[in-house]
């Protein structure tokens, strides 16, 4: 068989890709896309305050749903400087019972607002050195607009409501605890 012939026989005379099988009522295929059409999965709200190094891909993996077109995510992560002075690591405080019942009012309000499928906080606590991550949200949603509005909601109001306190370990050996409400009036005045 010459290359002329092996690539034309590789198609239907139906527009499709090379080699796929007619598509006949009751076939796998069908079958196989009406299961997933079909899916009902329960949204999941994941919410993890840990000392733990936080990983954006297990985050990620976190929120997808084969219902979703989209996943969108924040990565807060700790700059090596501020307001002038260098910043060589931050530390984290939350009070948990108050801050993970903050967060669920959070993914609860962000539900109302967006169609969103599941939602991911994670935050970190303890000592995060500088260019590692303190804060991941990320969200599902079919389509991007949803999940990227959601995901903004979420970082701003984490840091104006939820009982979370940074300690700024300077260079120069000072450092000063803020809320994170103090921080984010300050840093978006």
């Amino acid at each position: 068989m010459s290359s002329s012939e092996i690539s034309s026989s590789c198609f239907n005379q139906e527009t499709r890709s090379p080699s796929s099988p007619p598509l006949v009522e009751g076939s796998t295929v069908e079958q196989s896309r009406k299961e997933v059409d079909e899916v009902e999965e329960k949204p999941k709200d994941i919410i993890k305050f840990t000392a733990e190094k936080l990983a954006v891909e297990e985050v990620s993996r976190l929120v997808i749903s084969p219902l979703c077109g989209a996943i969108s995510l924040f990565v807060g992560t700790t700059r090596n400087n501020f307001e002038g002075k260098k910043v060589i690591s931050l530390e984290y405080e939350a009070y948990l019972p108050m801050a993970e019942n903050e967060i669920r009012k959070i993914c609860s309000d962000i539900r109302q607002k967006w169609p969103v499928k599941h939602i991911a906080v994670f935050h970190r606590l303890g000592l995060v050195p500088v260019s590692e991550a303190s804060v991941i949200i990320a969200a599902s949603s079919a389509h991007r607009a949803a999940a990227l509005e959601a995901v903004s909601y979420a970082i701003d109001t984490l840091k104006a409501k939820v009982p979370i306190w940074k300690k700024e370990m300077y260079e120069e050996s000072s450092s000063s605890w803020k809320t994170n409400k103090e921080c984010f009036w300050a840093n978006n005045k």
